[in-house]
């Protein structure tokens, strides 16, 4: 199973423990859509407005001191839109009806979130290239040079006398 599968599973499961919700989707920070389950609204359109509301959300939690970005609960109307933070790369956008129960959506959405950073950051980790080791140095090639040290010169001061070194002091009684 890909993460956009399990990751799509999230959200039909997220959909059955709160029957008022109208819709989820998944989405990269950038806005780019990774699963949705939002059959009334525009999937792009609600996660490219949901990186812009991510970006403004994080300058504000971090110029008022609140850390790092955790979530954001916009109450319309019709209902709520909640955003929560789903590991480095991705966020996960809920929408609800007006009557449903606030505390058990960010529960469950914070859950939901949780599990589906998991999945997003392990595919990303996958889907990097490994780091590459650097060639090893062969004797046909001119051996690394490292820049020379910087020499500075200081201004010397007068020194003052000092005692010869084989000098012997007497003294007379």
């Amino acid at each position: 199973m890909t993460a956009e599968a399990d990751v799509l599973d999230e959200l039909r499961r997220l959909r059955s423990r709160i029957p008022q919700l109208t819709g989820s989707l998944a989405a990269s920070v950038d806005g780019l859509v990774l699963a949705q389950d939002a059959p009334d609204v525009e999937p792009e359109g609600v996660a490219a407005l949901t990186a812009a509301a991510l970006g403004v959300a994080v300058r504000l939690a971090q110029a008022t001191g609140q850390g790092d970005f955790r979530e954001v609960l916009v109450r319309g109307v019709h209902g709520y839109v909640a955003t929560y933070a789903a590991g480095r790369n991705a966020v996960l956008t809920v929408l609800a009806q007006d009557r449903v129960n606030v505390g058990r959506l960010h529960l469950e959405g914070r859950r939901a979130s949780a599990r589906i950073g998991e999945l997003v950051d392990e595919a990303a980790a996958r889907a990097e290239p490994p780091p590459q080791p650097s060639a090893p140095w062969t004797p046909t090639e001119p051996p690394p040079t490292r820049p020379a040290p910087t020499r500075t010169r200081t201004a010397r001061t007068a020194a003052s006398p000092r005692p010869a070194a084989n000098a012997r002091t007497t003294t007379e009684s």
